[in-house]
């Protein structure tokens, strides 16, 4: 088929050198460790994920639980705070760097995509594009949270929200796009409660 205009061509496509961040033999060890051991890994080998994690250069936290089904492309790309919870099957779509802090929850079926392509020039170039969610979020189930945005402490996402720019702290947010729409309610730490 033949158009009048050209939009993108991909024969024209390159990957930026060191995108990757490692070399395409390391790559391609950590997907097959990947697939073969630590995607279908029982719930109760959290040990053996964080440490195959770490091995391959992921930054993470003490006592953060990563499910069975979680896929993550580039480990060396992420970093996940103490505590911190990755539901089943999430995928954590580090061609760009992805930080999540501290005591936070990303559900199940959710989606964290840190890159995207140029579509205004017809090599159609990548582009790494960082992610941050702060500590003591709550990403819902079946959340998409794309390339660029910061998700700042204390917010919730409801299910199912595209989430496309940031989010301010301390909100409840939901939709698609995803809005805040009210503040999230504050418990004092029991740390600084008087007795």
């Amino acid at each position: 088929m033949t158009h009048k205009y050209e939009f993108q061509r991909l024969d024209l496509f390159k990957l930026p050198p060191g995108f990757r961040g490692r070399g395409a033999l390391f790559v391609q060890l950590w997907w097959l460790v990947q697939a073969l051991i630590v995607k279908p890994l029982p719930q109760m080998f959290y040990p053996v994920r964080r440490s195959l994690l770490r091995a391959f250069g992921a930054e993470i936290g003490s006592g953060v639980l990563i499910r069975p089904g979680v896929e993550i492309t580039y480990p060396w790309k992420v970093t996940i705070g103490n505590n911190s919870w990755i539901g089943d099957d999430v995928t954590l779509y580090s061609l760009g760097p992805i930080a999540i802090g501290a005591n936070t929850v990303i559900s199940q079926n959710s989606y964290i995509c840190a890159a995207d392509h140029d579509c205004s020039d017809i090599r159609f170039p990548i582009r790494e594009r960082p992610i941050n969610i702060g500590e003591q979020v709550w990403i819902a189930s079946d959340v998409w949270i794309g390339p660029g945005v910061t998700v700042a402490d204390g917010v919730v996402v409801g299910a199912r929200s595209t989430v496309t720019k940031d989010l301010p702290p301390g909100m409840i947010c939901i939709g698609a796009p995803c809005k805040p729409i009210r503040p999230r309610v504050m418990i004092e730490s029991p740390e600084n409660s008087v007795r």
